[in-house]
């Protein structure tokens, strides 16, 4: 298993991965950023540096999130969510077909295992609150205001506005 770590806006992305596809992408605090990334899982860097500049909406490299079958059905429908489009938990169940499976719904998007690429920040409460995000409120709200078409502007910055950084692969 290879890794790599890049610098975001939000933090330092870990991405983990092999030939066969990237596992898991994560985000934390700090900026642990290498020089040189893999060549597995240099596709994926590339693209999600272009996702942060506003280049990119969607994901093509290979992806082979672990999970139960019922995870993977959930994470299947979230990447339908469309780029700027958010959905409610409500929404989510009915697509799959079962309103009465809000909670283990809910507990597959927490356990989702590829930060942006399965975009479970598109998935709010029913009156629109931002409800729990792994990653942090600030994060999924950082998030979709990036995706948006018309961003919300701040009055106060929040210490993730920075650009991008560029890297060596």
């Amino acid at each position: 298993m290879e890794e790599a770590r890049i610098r975001t806006p939000l933090g330092t992305a870990t991405l983990r991965g092999d030939e066969s596809g990237v596992c898991s992408i994560s985000v934390s605090d700090g900026h642990l950023e290498q020089e040189v990334v893999p060549e597995v899982l240099a596709q994926a860097c590339i693209q999600l540096q272009e996702y942060f500049r506003g280049e990119r909406q969607r994901f093509d490299f290979p992806i082979r999130p672990e999970g139960t079958p019922f995870q993977q059905r959930v994470w299947q429908e979230l990447r339908k969510v469309p780029y700027g489009h958010t959905l409610s938990y409500l929404e989510l169940t009915k697509k799959l077909g079962d309103v009465k499976a809000i909670r283990a719904v809910a507990s597959a998007n927490g356990r989702n295992p590829l930060w942006i690429v399965i975009p479970c920040h598109r998935i709010i409460g029913s009156d629109g609150s931002m409800t729990g995000y792994a990653g942090g409120i600030h994060r999924k709200k950082w998030l979709l205001n990036h995706e948006s078409p018309t961003p919300q502007q701040s009055l106060f910055g929040s210490g993730t506005d920075q650009a991008v950084g560029k890297h060596t692969f």
